[in-house]
């Protein structure tokens, strides 16, 4: 069986690392959550307000070592899942661009639900705290996410396993 590179998007509070753990699982894959390991390596020092800059280049620090960890793992030929943001098209064209250029198979699984849904989500994971929580994710921070995340376009979604909830 060959290793396979799944890499999980959508908006916030849609359940992508919710889906991501229970893939693991039932694949017996490697999950690695982004938001886990900005929250072990950098929760700490995480200043308030969050401050984007500050953010992002750990986001890139974070990225750079699953991407290095994720291929040890796939050489191992265990599949591996990311659940790293991907919020923006630019940033899914440049996974499939890496999955390309080393001939790493790869499938996308789009995770999504309505806004109200997701919204009431992340508000109750930020009380709950349970698998899924990693950081805490205020109103505005959910507000800036939306702005910032480019739904996928038809031609995108060709190809992608889909989970829709509600």
């Amino acid at each position: 069986m060959t290793a396979t590179l799944n890499v999980i998007f959508g908006p916030c509070g849609a359940g992508k690392t919710t889906y991501a753990h229970a893939f693991a699982r039932r694949e017996k894959a490697v999950a690695f959550i982004l938001d886990d390991w900005m929250a072990r390596m950098f929760g700490p020092d995480m200043p308030e307000p969050l401050q984007y800059e500050w953010m992002l280049e750990r986001v890139g620090r974070c990225e750079a070592q699953i991407w290095a960890t994720c291929a040890a793992v796939l050489a191992t030929g265990t599949s591996v899942i990311l659940d790293i943001g991907l919020m923006r098209k630019a940033d899914r064209a440049r996974v499939r661009e890496i999955a390309e250029a080393t001939g790493l198979p790869l499938q996308f699984h789009f995770v999504d639900a309505p806004q109200e849904v997701r919204r009431a989500r992340v508000l109750d994971r930020n009380v709950v705290r349970g698998e899924s929580f990693a950081i805490e994710v205020t109103p505005d921070l959910f507000d800036f996410i939306e702005g910032v995340y480019e739904a996928p376009e038809p031609d995108e979604l060709a190809g992608c396993v889909m989970s829709v909830s509600d």
